[in-house]
């Protein structure tokens, strides 16, 4: 059993991890910035502390930093959360060389999914077809106008780093995809410091469904069903639920191929912990592949709700070395769940940000009823938590 951890990240997912962290009584150390030492998460671990300045690359981003206070708390294993070093297999190599165990997939496994094209081709070797589409990276425009002839327009153009929805555009014809592909580049260089991009096709009407996996270090694998999010706003995520309404009143045979798809695909990269499978699903009920989430992800608690199992706690004991102690017939499904992201923005002013003060909120209420809501303040763009439920 672990003794004590380090929660690398800080809001919400911090607090989600020390809470967890709590009820295995685990101690916890948190991490902050100068600009966040008033934060829930630090206040909530047994011990905390300052690894830089407000600037994320000051501070969470900073590898040496993270390390430093792991090792002067000494601490048996660090917790990336979400975003920042959650999906760098450089930090998850460090955190072994120093004895610390990174608490997600290995740093093999994150390599052999290190971005979207690398994984398009693991998952045709797991025999998961995704999306037409180019063989690998778009080196020229001249190679992205014969690509999207060849697949037929219409085309997404991807950033094969990142995610958020940044570094991709649609194209429906040469002109548009000339414009887009130059645009996703520059797009994608700014935000992931990696310009490089693919083709595929662009899937009309689409269906966005991705599967929760889990696996231990014994090479024992199961999904926890789907989450739709297919409710989305510049490719950003703004609805998520489970079951998919897609799944459970139309193509109920889906989630047995795509959730056999998905562990197939994970069981390839010899991926240990939580992940998610994203695919695309068509109006037909065709699904492709997307990419893997190599990390817990923001709409976890849904799936939780759903099937009553606690992600991050299983994540800590497959780091532990623990097997899995769920088969695939143990995971049961009751209820239904949503997550909804709500954004302070103008609606008459093109959705640009326009936060202020919440003077009234209501919520839903009554038996069987939950919900938690993450406030982010604008100045400083941290969030904060608040749970309740209704018995």
């Amino acid at each position: 059993m672990f003794e004590k951890i380090l929660v690398a990240n800080r809001g919400e997912i911090a607090v989600r991890i020390i809470r967890a962290c709590k009820e295995l009584n685990i101690r916890t150390v948190a991490v902050y910035s100068e600009a966040d030492k008033n934060s829930i998460h630090v206040h909530m671990a047994d011990e905390a502390i300052c690894i830089g300045k407000a600037a994320s690359s000051d501070s969470y981003l900073r590898i040496d930093r993270i390390i430093s206070a792991a090792e002067i708390a000494d601490v048996d294993a660090i917790h990336p959360g979400y975003g920042f070093l959650s999906e760098n297999a450089h930090f998850a190599d460090v955190c072994e060389s120093c004895n610390i165990r990174f608490i997600g997939p290995s740093s093999r496994a994150m390599s052999s999914l290190q971005d979207k094209a690398v994984s398009r081709a693991l998952a045709k070797k797991a025999g998961v077809l995704p999306p037409p589409g180019s063989e690998g990276v778009v080196q020229t425009e001249e190679e992205a106008i014969s690509t999207s002839k060849r697949i037929g327009y219409p085309v997404m153009i991807k950033a094969i780093a990142g995610g958020g929805g940044r570094g991709m555009r649609a194209a429906h014809n040469d002109i548009s995809l000339v414009k887009g592909y130059h645009t996703a580049r520059t797009e994608a260089e700014k935000a992931f410091g990696n310009s490089e991009v693919y083709i595929e096709k662009y899937i009309e009407n689409p269906h966005h469904i991705e599967f929760q996996i889990l696996g231990d270090n014994r090479g024992n694998i199961i999904h926890l069903g789907e989450r739709d999010c297919s409710i989305q706003r510049r490719n950003q995520k703004l609805i998520e639920e489970t079951p998919s309404p897609l799944i459970e009143h139309k193509h109920k045979d889906l989630r047995k191929k795509m959730g056999k798809a998905a562990v197939r695909i994970a069981e390839v990269a010899h991926y240990t912990s939580a992940g998610t499978v994203e695919f695309i699903v068509d109006e037909a009920g065709n699904y492709y592949f997307l990419e893997v989430n190599k990390r817990i992800q923001v709409e976890h608690p849904i799936t939780e709700e759903v099937t009553g199992i606690d992600l991050v706690k299983q994540q800590i004991m497959i780091a532990m070395g623990e097997p899995l102690r769920l088969s695939q017939s143990d995971v049961v499904f009751k209820g239904h769940a949503i997550e909804c992201r709500i954004n302070a923005e103008d609606p008459f002013d093109d959705f640009r940000p326009c936060p202020a003060a919440s003077k009234c909120i209501m919520l839903p209420e009554g038996a069987g009823s939950a919900w938690t809501a993450m406030f982010m303040l604008a100045t400083r763009s941290r969030p904060i938590t608040t749970r309740s439920s209704a018995n």
